[in-house]
């Protein structure tokens, strides 16, 4: 679910959400506890057979339902599950949520996109899963599946709100025919910011060649955010958001201003492909004919940009001259958390609704539909990255690439804040590259950014600087 290029358009529709009819209408008059012996279950999701997210409501209708009745039914439970389509846009679905929370109603399980958490923790419509489930929520065995950076896609302030879905990963592509031609090595890893300008420089040599593509400015939208300032950002050791405070004119936020120079302003990069309404796509078909040397993106682009089957930039020859490296942080150590490697990832939660009336059903079926059966069904046979490190082991096996980021990125990673007021501080943080691309220096840029973010979020105290 990316930012994430293709996080915009239909990120919700990719996930359920799962309401309890019982929740809004009072249903039956069994005893609200654990030990009831008829529930009524209702699942929720942006999804339609037939139109947005098909086969998602597909799995819902004709995969979940029937396997999680029968396994109630096993244990002398008599549940009704019933499904409630939907297929509208994604903010007009977020809306729908926020009013059904505030008015202690809707949905009991619902998925919502990572990024919305926070947001809807701090106006007070989630509490932690195992506020409201108990006990079992933190002896479930999927937790010890999925990696505990990925866990932080449904944690808020180090506390476990949802169970997170598929997810994804930020990396540096390059062309191994043109990096042959340039005396670099076909199985390239830079261990520094340095290393990615030095090979940026060789690829220089070569004509018609466009030795490095990290997205600036804001025509790109958050796809320069998730794929160049917010990576370089966390190399650099800093964090958008920490202890309460956004970043302002940091160190960390210069550095990553400061490689942006480096690269525009040393003739290393296009800065006017930086401007275009569509200069992500032109990036895309550039590096697809072999006019770019380095990009940095998502596994979105492995699996749906130079596919060569299906990709919107075709690539025949991907597997053999596509290659793709971790991002690595400024110099050795100096990541977050004192990495040497770094990544982004955004991805869909589900969650529960704090004011479910069987809590501890609820969670079980959450936790129904997040167990490594479910995920494989829901696949149904396509190589896609989810939250779950077993089932990324069986179905990504054949795909080096997807394994590559489930096994060595997803460790790494980090995930944009969840808070309402983030998108217009992304947007400060692109102007800002954008200002670094056209010929600002580092510090003017990160100046110009803080007294921006300092505007949004309440002034200078809500800032470090």
């Amino acid at each position: 679910m990316s930012a994430k290029p293709r996080r915009a358009a239909g990120v919700l529709a990719a996930f359920t959400a799962v309401a309890l009819a019982a929740t809004a209408c009072g249903g039956s008059d069994e005893p609200a506890g654990k030990d009831a012996k008829n529930i009524t279950l209702t699942i929720s999701a942006n999804s339609i057979v037939g139109g947005k997210n098909s086969a998602g409501a597909e799995w819902i209708e004709k995969w979940v339902i029937p396997k999680f009745v029968e396994a109630q039914k096993a244990k002398g439970v008599t549940a009704k599950v019933t499904f409630v389509p939907s297929g509208v846009d994604d903010e007009q679905y977020k809306t729908k949520l926020a009013l059904d929370l505030r008015s202690k109603g809707g949905a009991d399980v619902i998925a919502v996109d990572g990024i919305w958490v926070g947001e809807f923790v701090q106006a007070g419509y989630l509490k932690p899963l195992s506020d409201i489930a108990g006990n079992q929520v933190d002896s479930w065995e999927g937790w010890s599946q999925i990696p505990e950076t990925v866990q932080g896609l449904g944690s808020f302030e180090d506390k476990r709100y949802g169970v997170p879905l598929g997810t994804d990963g930020r990396v540096l592509y390059y062309n191994k025919k043109l990096f042959a031609r340039a005396g670099l090595p076909a199985d390239w890893q830079p261990k520094s910011w340095q290393e990615i300008l030095d090979a940026g420089a060789k690829l220089k040599a070569l004509p018609g060649v466009t030795p490095i593509q990290i997205n600036a400015g804001t025509a790109m939208g958050e796809a320069t955010s998730m794929q160049g300032a917010l990576p370089l950002l966390v190399g650099a050791g800093g964090e958008i958001y920490k202890d309460g405070k956004w970043a302002g004119a940091t160190q960390p936020v210069k550095d990553m201003l400061d490689f942006y120079t480096k690269i525009y302003g040393g003739g290393l990069g296009d800065p006017k492909l930086q401007q275009e309404a569509k200069g992500r796509d032109k990036s895309f078909a550039e590096f697809a004919a072999g006019k770019i040397g380095i990009l940095g993106e998502g596994d979105y682009f492995w699996r749906s940009v130079v596919n060569p089957k299906d990709g919107i930039a075709k690539m025949a020859d991907r597997d053999t001259t596509v290659g793709y490296a971790m991002i690595p942080a400024k110099q050795p150590g100096a990541g977050i958390r004192g990495q040497d490697f770094v990544s982004m990832s955004g991805g869909g939660v589900r969650v529960l609704n704090p004011n479910s009336k069987f809590p501890a059903q609820a969670w079980e079926l959450l936790a129904f539909m997040s167990s490594a059966e479910a995920v494989k069904a829901e696949l149904a046979g396509a190589a896609r990255i989810t939250a779950r490190t077993d089932v990324n082991k069986e179905v990504l096996a054949a795909d080096p690439m997807l394994n590559f980021v489930a096994e060595k990125v997803l460790p790494l990673t980090a995930y944009r804040p969840p808070l309402a007021v983030y998108p217009q501080v992304s947007v400060a943080l692109q102007e800002a590259t954008a200002a670094a691309t056209a010929g600002k220096s580092a510090d003017e840029a990160a100046a110009a950014y803080q007294k921006k973010v300092e505007g949004f979020v309440g002034g200078p105290g809500n800032v470090t600087s």
